[in-house]
Order: structure tokens, then sequence, then C-alpha cells
């Protein structure tokens, strides 16, 4: 141990932690009156309008100099420079929200809504137009506001999104994890967004979802099912209406979609708690859609599924299920309760239910806070709401920003198993790469092994989202078919670059925070721990400056793997459960093993 390390177990500002701060030590936002936040709505069944009459607010923040949000007051034949600046400008913000851009025609910087005339705006309209077909990306008009002038003529303000597949792309993607409580309708939900047809009231639309036979019989899922949903560049989505084979229907979707939403179903029995843990920390989700059923209400499960999303910091959406078979009054009941969990200390997140389309706008483009979290109400029987749904997902930004990604490609690549299949003689691997870039024939250290080392193994093929590829970077997750048979490879492994020259380890330091505890949490206390896509078993061997821990406490432990090494580095977060007692941690030092 070096001083440094040990010194930090005297860190105050460990110790000392604002109440205003969540379980990750982000400043929440104070909240007085619950009542005034979420917007009330007498039948939550939200109703849409016009597609593109829909109104933007009467005032925009000013214009944010990051970001892929660009406002334009007008753009009326520009010359040849300012057009090739406007251009640059434009691929900018493409690539500041990875593919995706959101301008707003008519609207000063400083985010006041000036409008233009109905020639002015279809000027404007052309030149945007010159300006998308210059880097090839394609525009949807998502909504538009009439806006009074000065002697009573009538202006009007557009926002258009723009959106370009980036070149080392197929298309734009972000990953959703689906939670909720047993029979809340997530995989039904699933079903009818992902196949295109309405469920018929017993569950028909979650077969095509399950995996397993006793899923089936049960009705519950018990595993971890991956479903792909896809968007044109219109807004219009690409379903499996064509044909019940997946294998068919996903590579189709795959290849004629411009963005695809590739939800993760996890599932709600408290059994299973253990699995959907390591579906939000091993396939490290963009979002988190949390399903309730307007006809059960909020269960303790739902709470657990929030406490799971915030300590992993995956942005929460909530989707309230069977609006058509419960009343009025059981509906704003469970919005309710939702809103007093969702405010309570240590959570205070900012409910916003979702009306109409200019509400779905508004939350899937982040013009809301970042502790805002949409609700939406829906039927996956009778479609009510559905449209609203799926106009947000069309909308909704990837979570990592251009910088985050570029700097992450940079770094020496590092792949996260998550599946493992043996075919023929060599072996698929499923996972993400959360740092570098790998290529078709790249030579990466598979590891680690029972004997605390890594072997080399070679990147026979590429495949994302059931499509070959050539390339895969930063943040993406993708099928890799490497040069190794074994039945010794496991989920938890990882792909290395050589470069990192990597050591394994089976005791680490790290900082605890207990949330919740149901006994006295003292030495030789077993714990099942998250570390991205690690989970396993470990035994606290050491608690320093206490003999045990109780709810609220923090200190520095030193932890032991129970069953085999694992390759971790310091400052991982990782959460830790065992039975009803749960808490947070962060890696402080890793005591390395050699080879054996």
């Amino acid at each position: 141990m070096t001083m440094d390390s040990f010194l930090d177990l005297f860190n105050p500002s460990w110790e000392d932690e604002s109440p205003n701060e969540d379980c990750n030590g982000n400043v929440l936002p104070e909240i007085e009156n619950v009542n005034s936040i979420i917007k009330k709505h007498p039948t939550c069944n939200g109703s849409q309008e016009g597609k593109r009459d829909v109104n933007l607010p009467d005032q925009l923040p000013s214009e944010p100099q990051e970001g892929n949000i660009e406002y334009k007051l007008k753009l009326l034949n520009p010359n040849n420079e300012r057009f090739k600046r406007l251009v640059s400008q434009m691929q900018w913000r493409l690539r500041e929200g990875l593919g995706e851009a959101i301008y707003e025609i008519g609207v000063e910087d400083s985010g006041h809504l000036l409008g233009l005339t109905a020639h002015e705006l279809e000027a404007s309209m052309k030149t945007l137009r010159r300006m998308a077909n210059q880097l090839g990306a394609s525009l949807t008009v998502i909504r538009e506001k009439y806006i009074k002038g000065k002697r009573g003529q009538t202006r009007k303000v557009a926002e258009v999104l723009v959106r370009k597949v980036p070149d080392d792309q197929y298309s734009i993607e972000i990953r959703i994890a689906v939670v909720g409580n047993s029979d809340v309708g997530k995989s039904t939900l699933l079903g009818v967004l992902t196949r295109g047809e309405l469920d018929n009231g017993r569950g028909c639309a979650r077969l095509n979802v399950f995996r397993h036979r006793h899923e089936v019989y049960s009705g519950k899922t018990s595993s971890i099912s991956l479903q792909i949903m896809g968007f044109d560049a219109e807004g219009h989505v690409i379903d499996q209406t064509c044909t019940r084979s997946r294998d068919y229907d996903d590579e189709d979707i795959c290849k004629k979609s411009s963005k695809i939403v590739n939800f993760i179903d996890l599932a709600g029995d408290q059994k299973y708690i253990h699995t959907t843990a390591f579906g939000l920390s091993g396939y490290s989700p963009h979002y988190a859609v949390l399903v309730v059923s307007a006809f059960s209400g909020v269960a303790p499960m739902t709470e657990e599924h929030i406490s799971l999303a915030l300590a992993f910091d995956v942005p929460i959406i909530i989707v309230v299920t069977k609006i058509d078979i419960a009343n009025v009054y059981q509906i704003d009941n469970t919005v309710m309760d939702i809103q007093n969990v969702l405010t309570q200390p240590g959570r205070k997140r900012i409910p916003f239910l979702i009306e109409n389309e200019d509400d779905a706008i508004t939350a899937g483009s982040n013009q809301l806070d970042s502790n805002s979290v949409p609700i939406f109400c829906v039927s996956s029987v009778t479609g009510e709401g559905l449209d609203l749904l799926k106009k947000f997902l069309f909308v909704l930004p990837p979570k990592m920003s251009s910088k985050e990604r570029e700097k992450l490609e940079q770094e020496p690549a590092e792949f996260h198993i998550d599946e493992v299949f043996n075919v023929d003689q060599n072996c698929i691997v499923g996972g993400l790469l959360t740092k570098g870039v790998i290529m078709t024939g790249s030579t990466l250290l598979l590891g680690p092994f029972d004997n605390y080392g890594f072997k080399k193994v070679k990147v026979a093929s590429i495949h994302r989202n059931k499509v070959p590829c050539r390339v895969v970077y930063a943040g993406q997750s993708a099928s890799l078919s490497i040069s190794m048979y074994g039945r010794d490879i496991r989920r938890g492994m990882k792909l290395l670059h050589e470069e990192i020259q990597p050591k394994s380890c089976l005791y680490f330091q790290a900082r605890l925070r207990v949330l919740q505890q149901d006994c006295y949490i003292c030495r030789g206390y077993q714990v099942t721990v998250h570390i991205g896509n690690i989970r396993q078993t470990a035994i606290i061997e050491a608690i320093l400056g206490y003999k045990g821990l109780k709810t609220g406490q923090q200190a520095s432990v030193i932890l032991r793997f129970l069953r085999h090494p694992e390759y971790v580095c310091v400052g991982s977060g990782f959460l830790f459960r065992s039975n009803n007692s749960k808490g947070t941690g962060k890696i402080i030092q890793v005591f390395c093993e050699e080879p054996r």
C-alpha cells in the first residue's frame, strides 16, 4: 500500500457528504413543492396533436456554446464563404451529437423567438437543405410555432432535426435497459414496439420476446433479452411485421434504419435481481426505461430498480402501462406515487408528464434539466400513448458526447465480454468496447484466466447488430469472432490491447458507502459486486477504522474475489449487494498478482 492511498483513507470529503448530493456525489436541485413540478393530467392519455403544428416554448435558453443545438435567425442567400462556414458549423454540431443536430430557425442567440415570414422561412429552409446535402445529411421538421409580429403579421419558428449517420457506422445507436416489476407489461411493450402489432390483451405480443420455454409458461422474464427497433430518416418505425423470422428481421431492420434503439429486456422478479443489476452494469445502457403498471401501481421492486439505475448513473424514463384496464383514479394515484418516489431525499428527480408531442420532443431533445424524468402513459392493447413514446425515442440522442468518445478512442482498446458462444473451432464473444478501436485482424490479450494470466487471440471478424463490419469504436457494442476455442472463456473477461500489459488481482481496496443493510457488515461478510461486466462474490477481509458498518456509514475496506481473479482498474465504481444490504463503492488500489 502506498502512502498516498493510505492517507486517502482519512479524506474528510468522503466522510462529510452534503445531504444535497446523490449516491454518486452529483449536486441535486432543491425541491420545495413537488405538486408544482409534475404537470397534472386528468386522464394521462397523452393526446397527440398534429405532426408539425406542435408549439415551441415562448422562450428558449440562450444558445449553448457546446452540444448539438444551433440557433439561426435566418439563412438568406449566403455567399460562398459564409456558406462554407455554415456547412463546417453543421458538421461540428453533428459531431457533437454523434450524428444528430437540432436547428432552431427564426430564433436569436439569446433564445428569443423572433420568427420569420413565410418567404424568409422557405429561403432559410432551402439554405439548410443545401447545407445538409453537402454533408449527406437528412432534415426532418419536428415542430413549428406561429408568432404574432409587431404589425400583426404572422411569423413562424421551425425546429429541425438534422441527422447524418457517421462514416464509421451503419446507423446511430442507443442502448436502453427496460426494468420493472413482474407482470407490469415490459416484454409486451417491447413486443409491440419492435414487432409493430398491438397486443390482444392476453400477452400475445410478448411471445416474440421470450427466450426460454419456461418464460412462455410463467409469463416472467428470467434472462437478458435484446430487441431492436429502427427508425428511418423521417422518423418512421421500421418494424418486424414482414415475417416472424428474428434473424432475417433484425438484419433487415439494421440495413434500412438510420437510427437503431437496442432494448435490453431485464428480469423483474426479486430472485433475478442480480441478473438485472448485471444488465445495468455490464451492458452500459444510455438510458433505463422503468415500466410501472397503472393497474397495480408502484411496487417495492419499482423503488429497487430506481435505486439501481441511480447507482449506475443511468438516466431514467418512466412508462406507465395498462391504462386501458385502469380507471382514472388508479392512473392518477400511480402517477402521484411515482412522483413521490422520484422526489424523495437522496433522489430529488423532477417528474415531467408527457401529454402531447411537444412535450415528447422537448424531453427527447435534451432541453430539460438533467435531473428531469419523463413519464409516459401508454396501452399496449389500444396503442394509446405509443406514438408519443416513439417520437421521444426518435429524437433521443446518445448519452456520450463527441469529445468523450474521441478521448476514449485514443486510449488502448478494452472490450468487456458479456456473452460467450463456441461455434466450430472459433469462439464468439459479445460485449461493449469501452475504450479504443478494434479492427478485423487485431491481436488482443484475453483474460484473466484462473492462473492470473492472459492469452493472445486474433479477431477474425466483427459484427454489429448482426451486420458484418471491419471496425468497432469506443462506446459501441459488437460481436467478435476470435481464434480460440475453450470452455474456460467466461463472462466478465476482457479483451485488451497489448500496450496495457494487464495484470489481474484477487484483492483490491475500495471506499464503501452502505446505502441499506439488514445485518451488521463486518469482516468475513460476503457480497456480490458488480464492476462493469464483472459479477462475482467478494469477501470483506478488513475494514479500516471500524469493526463493522451500518446504513449511512462509509469506510475503506479490503475485498477478495471468491472464485477467480479479475481485471479491475483504480477509479472504477461498483455496486455491492447481499440479501437486503446494498451500497456503492470506488476502487482506490489494486493488489496485482503475477501469472503462475
